[in-house]
């Protein structure tokens, strides 16, 4: 049995567009693309050049600091191009596809009978590593450290996530691999947090030597940021790290299977998506090749590779994330509305507060765009984000405390316990606009220059 953890606050965004629990689209990316973006912490040294040839699980870089640490191709094929930004920044490796893949293989490996240094080496071989996070921070989990403990979240209320019961219910047995793997590298354990909603169907209720902890209310009540808040508050000097499922079951089928894959059910969801469901395919996916899913007669779209309040938004023609496993397609809200504020009764408009009269249908989902509805104004001392933050801090002082760069206001209110999608909700109700997740991340970079 776990034990359940209730939680008060929070807000689940109603945005209409969720996926149908269906596949209707399986395929292997013409072009997958490779990014050292996606991994805070990660300074790349490319290990490949166009033109060279690349099995699924090649390395393709390395982290400088950490020359162990690699990135490895989801895909067999070829090197079409090395796309760098400004500065010579490398922003991806282009990895055009095989028609017939092949996988260098790692080798089937018990786990049970593995060490500790044993599974550190398969995974960091394999190119997973950079998907295990640590905190404080968010950065890559340094190999050479032994985390207080790991902790993976088994669910997401993020808006329109992926059902991880529908996505990933059958790879229980590669997380079970995982869950075993992971143990050995902590003394503190393997902690698991479940939807108490689900719990009795879902079948993660099942895994064996992790730490199950229930969960339930509204977002963010999925984020791994909040349940460790609830289960074991990150004090300075602690280290822990995190795995998302979704990577916990890549790194199982490395034990089980001998091979790095990474195939995923990914939810096209969103209000301008037409019938949202779920695709079958890498990561690094081109956003072109789900174009069916894009509902053009609704305008100009916003293609977001990950959830809307914290996703990347990489445009019809980008990338998707390595850690995503949802695209949200919503319109462009460019107009502006004269005297909105003057006109309560907007039966199309959702307000968290209750400035509008949808609380009075607290079940209807709404067709929400990008609009923002109003320009950023001054920063005003309000509750608003407490309402909406299920964590024992002060979120309005953290976030001055990031702005004005004070080390020890942001130590003190909590800099170690966050990460910028933790507070994604207090960006989406903040009543000054402002971009409360660039402060955080700004926040944590400076902590990461002065305290390194």
């Amino acid at each position: 049995m776990s034990n359940n953890i209730e939680l008060s606050r929070g807000l689940d965004v109603p945005v209409k567009g969720a996926a149908d629990l269906k596949v209707r689209k399986t395929f292997i990316p013409d072009v997958v693309a490779v990014k050292p973006t996606d991994f805070k912490g990660f300074t790349p040294r490319l290990l490949v050049k166009e033109g060279d040839k690349v099995m699924a699980g090649s390395p393709v870089m390395a982290d400088k600091a950490h020359t162990g640490i690699l990135l490895t191709s989801p895909v067999s094929g070829t090197v079409q191009a090395i796309v760098r930004g400004e500065k010579r920044k490398l922003l991806a490796v282009l990895v055009k596809s095989d028609e017939e893949q092949k996988w260098v293989n790692f080798g089937v490996k018990n786990v049970e009978g593995l060490s500790a240094e044993q599974v550190r080496q398969t995974i960091m071989d394999s190119g997973l590593w950079p998907s295990i996070v640590q905190r404080p921070y968010g950065i890559i989990a340094d190999p050479d450290l032994k985390p207080k403990a790991i902790y993976v979240s088994a669910f997401n209320t993020a808006p329109l996530a992926a059902d991880n019961d529908f996505a990933l219910g059958e790879d229980l047995s590669a997380i079970q691999a995982g869950v075993t793997a992971l143990a050995k590298l902590t003394d503190g354990g393997v902690h698991v947090g479940i939807n108490a909603a689900t719990e009795s169907s879902s079948p993660f209720h099942k895994l064996e030597g992790a730490v199950l902890h229930s969960f339930s209310g509204k977002h963010p009540a999925g984020n791994v940021g909040i349940q460790i808040s609830h289960i074991s508050p990150i004090m300075k000097g602690d280290t822990v790290w995190t795995v998302s499922l979704l990577m916990l079951a890549a790194i199982g089928k490395v034990f089980t299977t001998g091979k790095l894959n990474l195939m995923r059910k990914v939810a096209i969801t969103g209000p301008a998506a037409k019938d949202p469901a779920y695709v079958e395919t890498l990561p690094g996916f081109n956003m072109k090749e789900v174009s069916e899913f894009f509902d053009t007669d609704k305008g100009e779209l916003r293609i977001v590779s990950g959830d809307i309040l914290s996703g990347e938004n990489v445009g019809p023609e980008g990338y998707g994330g390595f850690f995503a496993n949802q695209v949200s397609i919503l319109r462009e809200g460019r107009e502006r509305e004269i005297l909105g504020w003057a006109k309560p009764f907007r039966p199309g408009v959702f307000s968290s507060s209750r400035t509008f009269f949808s609380w009075l249908c607290p079940k209807k989902k709404y067709d929400m765009d990008t609009n923002l509805h109003g320009g950023q104004r001054a920063f005003v001392v309000s509750d608003v984000y407490s309402k909406v933050l299920p964590m024992d801090i002060y979120p309005i002082y953290l976030i001055k405390a990031c702005l004005a760069g004070d080390i020890d206001k942001m130590e003190q209110f909590g800099i170690y316990e966050v990460l910028p999608w933790d507070l994604a909700l207090c960006e989406y109700v903040d009543p000054s606009k402002n971009d409360i997740q660039d402060i955080i991340s700004k926040g944590i970079d400076l902590m990461l220059k002065e305290m390194a």
